[in-house]
Order: structure tokens, then sequence, then C-alpha cells
């Protein structure tokens, strides 16, 4: 009976796409509810997003299917949310691609230093052969990938010195996410790393359990990092993105047009999630740029290279480990 209902008061809906849905004869028992966990703060890209995603999907099943938000890690952490996630615990997160390595490794490619330049490089490599193999090895898992959101691209702060070259980076202790690519990463440059989940970054860096870290500059001024490290060197090495996940059991068991609906929201929020990411950090850039509380040191191009030559060796061990399909599909070898 209730397929049937949602079916009656969705499917013009869905075709027209302007959602007029009546389900007054629907109890509270036969609505909706989609718990979306995060971790981080409600005005950052992803909080804003995935707000902005709650409010068309109610507003588009007149309330029948309700989205509900919890961000800063309130729910699970983030080394917690994707366990959270396959067990049924929370139908919805949106981690970094970092954390879903330990289920797939192979997105430890997301990781690789100077993969891409561009957001639209980004895009076109989820988009392509790679990321659909990518993405087709969460389903195996039990997962439902459904859209992808920008965060941006890291830079690196520390309490120690401006980093312009590899030298640099000695004896240096960074805070990274769970990846053994970035793990590698630093050791490559001669340091230190150890994982910590996201909501620890300011208080190891204030503790000086460790003294530096990679973050986009959303991330960085979101968590105050700034008030806690003393330079931060532009280096644009590395991209941080987040993949929105649901349960594949519950995500197969709501009808075909709550499906549609949620899809088709997702990919309005998606677009507009991108374009805000790329403002939201050249306004934080700005901030930093003119509040004088963080020494700011532009990677030139010949340094750039300089640290490309030092992490090269990632993408051979990485092609090596788990196939040259995700390597070849890189923007960086069809330059």
């Amino acid at each position: 009976m209730l397929v049937i209902l949602i079916s009656i008061v969705l499917l013009a809906a869905c075709s027209a796409r302007d959602y007029p849905v009546d389900h007054e004869q629907l109890s509270e028992e036969e609505r909706i509810v989609i718990r979306f966990s995060h971790v981080v703060g409600e005005e950052t890209p992803k909080g804003l997003a995935s707000r902005r995603f709650a409010k068309l999907v109610e507003e588009r099943t007149d309330g029948f299917v309700e989205v509900q938000v919890f961000p800063n890690s309130f729910l699970y952490k983030d080394g917690e949310e994707l366990d959270a996630l396959l067990a049924g615990e929370v139908e919805m997160i949106a981690p970094a691609t970092s954390k879903i390595t330990s289920l797939v490794p192979e997105w430890q490619v997301m990781d690789l230093p100077f993969a891409f330049r561009t957001m639209e490089e980004v895009k076109e490599y989820i988009d392509g052969p790679a990321g659909e193999v990518l993405k087709k090895k969460l389903r195996e898992q039990g997962i439902s990938p459904l859209a992808f959101w920008d965060n941006g691209f890291k830079q690196m702060t520390n309490n120690e010195r401006p980093l312009r070259n590899p030298e640099d980076f000695r004896d240096l202790q960074f805070r990274i996410m769970e990846s053994d690519v970035l793990k590698e990463q630093f050791q490559l440059l001669g340091a230190e790393a150890k994982v910590e989940t996201f909501d620890q970054v300011f208080s190891v860096l204030e503790r000086q359990t460790l003294n530096a870290q990679e973050n986009t500059f959303s991330n960085i001024v979101n968590r105050k990092v700034h008030h806690v490290q003393d330079y931060i060197t532009v280096s644009n090495h590395g991209y941080l993105g987040y993949v929105v996940l649901m349960n594949d059991q519950f995500w197969k068991k709501l009808p075909d047009e709550v499906q549609i609906v949620i899809l088709d929201a997702l990919e309005e929020v998606t677009e507009w999630q991108r374009s805000l990411a790329e403002e939201v950090n050249r306004e934080k850039y700005d901030y930093l740029s003119a509040c004088q509380c963080i020494d700011i040191h532009e990677l030139s191009d010949a340094e750039r290279k300089q640290w490309e030559e030092a992490l090269l060796p990632l993408y051979e061990s990485f092609s090596e480990r788990y196939g040259a399909i995700y390597i070849d599909y890189l923007p960086k070898n069809k330059r």
C-alpha cells in the first residue's frame, strides 16, 4: 500500500521536476527519515550543501522524506562514521576520500600529490573510466556512491619555517588522515606523519603533540588552525573531496520515485557546492592574507618542481600495488 501511495504522489512530480506532493494520507510511521552525518562545521561548503540537500528533498516530497543533518561529528567521528554506515546505524555520510581507503584502498589515488590542477580535472577523472571502477568497488562493499563534493586543494601549515624545498620538512610531525599514500608522501619529504581525526586537529596542534598539518583554506580557518600555526605554504599539492554515500540496503529499499528525487536534488546541490567550495576557499585565503596572523609563502614553480620530483616514486608504487588504470587516466599523464 505504501509503495502505491508513494508512486501516485511522486510519479508526476519526478517527470515534471516541480515536485507537487500531497502526503496527507500517510502516517508518521510511513514517512522516511534519512540521518545524514558529517564531521565538519555547518558553515563549511559540505555543511551548507548537506543542509541545502535536506531542504530540497523535504520540499520536493512535501516532508514525506525527512533528511536529518548532524554536523560537527555530533553522531560519529570521522573514524567511526563509515562503520556506522555499513552497520545501518546511519543512512548517509559524506567522508573525505581518504576515509574510505580502509575499505577500498584504490581510492588513495585521490591523495596522490599534484595529480590534479583544477576542480574540472577532478570531475573528469571521477566521471571517467577509472572513477567508474572506484565507484563500483564501493557498491561491492555495500555502499552506494551518490555524488562527489569538493572541498578544495590542500596547503601546508607548520610551526617551524616556510616550506620551500623538501629539506624544509625535516623534524616536522604532520597530522594526516588515514591513508598510506599520505603517510608515504611525508616520509618522502623527510617528515613524520600521524593519523588524527578531524575533530582533534586543533587540539594536537595547540598542545604541540604535532607541529604541522595539511588542509584546505576553508578547513584551516574554520578549525582555527591559523591560531596555533605560524607558517602556511600555498602549495595546492593535494586535492580534498567528499564522496556522498548511502547504505546500499537502505538505498535499494527506497521507492524508485524517492531515489529520483534524491538523485535530482544531489545533482543540483553538487553543481552549487562546487562553485561554493571554490568561492569559500578564495575568501578564506583573502582573510588569511589580510589578518597578519600567519606567515604566508606562495610556492614558486621551481619549488613546486622540486616537490614533484621528490614525490614521484609514489606514482610507481601506487601503480604496482593497485593497477595502472588509476594512474593512466590521471590528467597528470595527459599533459
